[in-house]
Formats: C-alpha cells, structure tokens, sequence
C-alpha cells in the first residue's frame, strides 16, 4: 500500500544523509587558514561600535518596500503559473470564459496595487 512513497522517502533520506554528511565532514576537509580579519564580526566596511548608534540608524524604507514589491509580484506568479499550465483543462472543461475573466480580475487587481506603488514613487530609487 506504501510502495508508491518508497521513492520518495528514499529521495529525502539520502538528501537528509548528504546534508548530514556535509555538516559533519566540513571542518575536516575544508581549509584552516585563520586570521584577525576572519574572525571578526562583518559591519559592511563600517568599523563595528560597541554601543548601537543611538537615533541615527535608520534603515531607509526603499528596502521594505522594494520586497514587498517582490512578494507582491511573486504570489502573483504562483497563482498564475498553475493556470498557465492547466489553461486547456479548463476549456476542455467549459469553464473557459469564467477563468479567463477570473483571471483578467487578478491581474488588474494586481495592475492597481502596481500603478499605486508607481504614483506613490515607490519605484524610485535616490
């Protein structure tokens, strides 16, 4: 009754075994050449401070706001890829008009939140 997943647990198994297998044989294949510049902590060429900047800090928003573009237009890509895929199963189907207007809603759903990021100047970069 299980034989059809034997595959597949094998499958995660030896991906299991080779991360296990990379984890532990790493330190003792891998080079050992230590020195001051790589055992300090990493700051962007910016000399670390022992005490945090207080006030002056600040991370711009053009980050948080350029990944949300990209979430944003990432779902966007995963709920219109399976339709690209399985577009004949639904004519075939009769659902044909129905999908299409469906999915001409997401995507002009989708066009606002694009055109309002673009008038806000979201895609501006200074």
């Amino acid at each position: 009754m299980l034989d059809p997943y034997l595959p597949l647990v094998l499958l995660f198994a030896l991906a299991a075994a080779f991360a296990l297998f990379s984890v532990v044989s790493a330190p003792y294949i891998g080079p050992r050449r230590y020195n001051s510049a790589k055992l300090d902590s990493y700051e962007c060429g910016i000399e670390p401070s022992p005490a945090p900047v207080v006030g002056g800090g600040r991370m711009p928003v053009a980050y948080y706001l350029t990944a949300m573009l990209f979430i944003l237009f990432d779902i966007e890509m995963v709920f219109l890829y399976p339709f690209a895929v399985s577009a004949d199963v639904f004519a075939g189907a009769g659902l044909g008009v129905f999908v299409l207007v469906e999915i001409a809603l997401f995507i002009v759903t989708v066009g606002f939140a694009y055109a309002y990021v673009w008038r806000r100047g979201g895609l501006d970069w200074n």
